[in-house]
C-alpha cells in the first residue's frame, strides 16, 4: 500500500505475552502486550517495550497492565489502548490515519463474547474490515502446511496464556482442545519455587528470564545451559541474595504444568478420527508458540506419546506469519471469521 492509500492492510497476532503486527509481508511491530496508563485519567503513557521497562518500577500515578490474560481480553479499555498505540507506531510515517483491513489471531476456545470484545477493540482502533482466524489454523499456515488438503495435521501452539491443540484437515479444525496452561503458568511456577526453595522474592520479568535461560522440560539435556544467577531480596531479612539456579531445578518446578500439556495433547489425539490419526502418526505433530522453545520439550513429548514432534522453524512467529498469509487470502479462505 502506498503512502496515499485510504486503506492499510495489517495482520495482528494478539498474544497474551507479545503482539506482532505484519504489514506488506514484513513484521513491523513485535512488542510485549503491555500498556502503562495514567491511574487518574486512564490515558495511555506508554505501550509495548517502553511500558515493559516501567513494569514493577511504577510510582502511584502509573499502572502497567497486561490487557490479555489466558488468551482473552481481561481489560477492554487497556486492550483498546494497546491496539491503538501499536497501530499508531505502524502509521507513524503516514500523514493521516487510514482505515484498516485487519486479520487477527484468536484462541480456538474463544467464546462469542470474547470474539466480540476483540472485534470491538479492533474497530475502535480504526479497523474497517476485521477478520479473525483461530491461532492453531494461523500457526499451521505459518509453518507452511497445506491446511486445505484432505490430510490430517496436528498443531500444538503453546503461547503465553493458552495452549491450543488442533487437528486440521480440508480447511477446517476437526478437533481442538484449548487449555489455560502455558508460558505464564511456567513463569508463576518459577516465582513460587524461588520463594519456597530459596526464600527469595522475584518479579515476573526475572522469572521470565530464568525460564528463557535455564528452562527445561527434561532433567537430562545433551547441551545443558549454565546455571543462571538470580539477585533478589531475602523474604525474611530483605537483605540482598545471590542464588544460582540450574536447569534441573527448573525442570522439577515446572513438571506439573508440562504434564497438563502432555495430558491435553493425548486428550486431543483421543478425539481424532482414525483416518486423520494415521496421517498425524505419519506426518508428526508440530509445536509452535514461545513454549515450543522450552529445552527438551519436543523430545519429552515424542518419548511420551510415541509420535514425532517437530518444532516450527520460527515458533514465536508462526501464528503471526500465518495471519499474514490469511490477510493475503481473505477472499479465498472460508475459515476466516467475519
Amino acid at each position: 500500500m502506498g503512502l496515499f492509500s485510504l486503506t492499510k492492510e495489517i495482520a495482528v497476532d494478539l498474544g497474551t505475552a507479545n503482539t506482532i503486527i505484519i504489514h506488506n509481508g514484513n513484521i513491523v511491530i513485535d512488542e510485549p502486550s503491555i500498556v502503562a496508563l495514567d491511574k487518574r485519567t486512564d490515558k495511555l503513557i506508554a505501550v509495548g517495550k517502553e511500558a515493559q521497562q516501567m513494569q514493577g518500577k511504577e510510582h502511584e500515578g502509573i499502572r502497567t497492565v497486561r490487557p490479555l490474560r489466558k488468551g482473552v481480553i481481561a481489560d477492554f479499555n487497556a486492550a483498546e489502548a494497546m491496539i491503538r498505540g501499536l497501530i499508531k507506531k505502524v502509521s507513524a510515517k503516514s500523514w493521516f490515519s487510514p482505515s484498516l483491513r485487519m486479520v487477527i489471531g484468536i484462541p480456538s476456545g474463544s467464546s462469542g463474547v470474547e470474539i466480540r470484545a476483540v472485534r470491538d477493540s479492533a474497530e475502535h482502533a480504526n479497523g474497517r474490515d476485521v477478520y479473525m482466524i483461530y491461532e492453531p489454523m494461523a500457526a499451521a499456515l505459518g509453518i507452511g502446511l497445506d491446511v486445505e488438503a484432505p490430510e490430517g495435521n496436528m498443531v500444538v501452539d503453546i503461547g503465553g496464556g493458552t495452549t491450543e491443540i488442533a487437528v486440521i484437515s480440508l480447511g477446517g479444525i476437526v478437533s481442538n482442545k484449548s487449555i489455560n496452561v502455558a508460558g505464564d503458568d511456567l513463569t508463576d511456577d518459577i516465582q513460587g519455587h524461588m520463594r519456597r526453595a530459596h526464600n527469595v522474592r522475584i518479579g515476573e520479568r526475572t522469572a521470565e528470564l530464568i525460564k528463557m535461560n535455564v528452562g527445561s522440560a527434561l532433567t537430562e539435556l545433551d547441551n545443558p545451559p549454565e546455571d543462571y544467577v538470580v539477585h533478589g531480596p531475602n523474604q525474611m531479612t530483605a537483605l540482598p541474595m545471590e542464588v544460582p539456579v540450574s536447569y534441573q531445578e527448573i525442570s522439577h518446578c515446572i513438571e506439573k504444568s508440562i504434564s497438563k500439556i502432555e495430558t491435553a495433547v493425548l486428550g486431543a489425539l483421543e478425539q481424532t478420527p482414525p483416518e486423520l490419526y494415521a496421517d498425524i502418526v505419519r506426518n508428526g505433530i508440530y509445536l509452535a508458540g514461545g513454549g515450543a522453545l522450552l529445552r527438551g520439550l519436543d523430545k519429552r513429548l515424542t518419548d511420551k506419546i510415541g509420535i514425532q514432534f517437530h518444532i516450527a522453524e520460527d515458533p514465536l512467529l508462526a501464528v503471526a506469519k500465518g495471519t499474514g498469509v490469511a490477510l493475503k487470502n481473505v477472499d479465498r479462505f472460508s475459515f476466516l471469521i467475519r
